[in-house]
């Protein structure tokens, strides 16, 4: 059975990650989330299937945000290498990109989907991540202009 990893920052991102929680079922799945209280259920639910990463490394503290984003790079690499997924499955952000490049080097397949809130304009994430990515997807097909190799695979809601 593959595996693959489901990962995301909180919020928005995870809650539109988790759309996809019926190919769970599918595949030999993990998740991968910063951790705050309003996520710490998915222990409960997905039991021995979730990682946590620090949340805020885009709290743009100039003091801070080095430290949290080292930190979750080998928090990141420690993870990958306890999984080592078939494929990575992400819809963003910064949270995601550490993971999805180091499946990149040891050699999984990564599968960007660009944020549904996005309807005209890249992300941050995605910009990075759309040349790296074996499969971007997107949600509108207006952003097929953004990212032309992009597939439109549709809303996940």
């Amino acid at each position: 059975m593959k595996k693959v990893m489901f990962i995301s920052s909180t919020g928005g991102h995870l809650s539109e990650l988790l759309q996809l929680k019926d190919m769970f079922k599918k595949y030999d799945y993990y998740i991968v989330t910063e951790k705050t209280k309003s996520n710490l259920w998915l222990k409960e639910k997905y039991e021995n299937r979730v990682s946590y990463l620090v949340y805020g490394t885009k709290d743009y503290q100039l003091l801070i945000y080095p430290f949290k984003l080292l930190y979750n790079c080998f928090k990141s690499l420690f993870i990958y290498l306890k999984v080592h997924p078939d494929y990575i499955i992400t819809t963003g952000t910064h949270t995601a990109g550490p993971m999805f490049l180091l499946g990149k080097i040891f050699g999984s397949k990564c599968i960007y989907i660009e944020t549904f809130a996005n309807i005209s304009t890249k992300t941050v994430t995605g910009r990075l991540l759309y040349p790296v990515s074996d499969r971007f997807i997107v949600q509108w097909e207006s952003m097929k202009e953004n990212y032309p190799k992009a597939v439109d695979g549709g809303w996940i809601y």
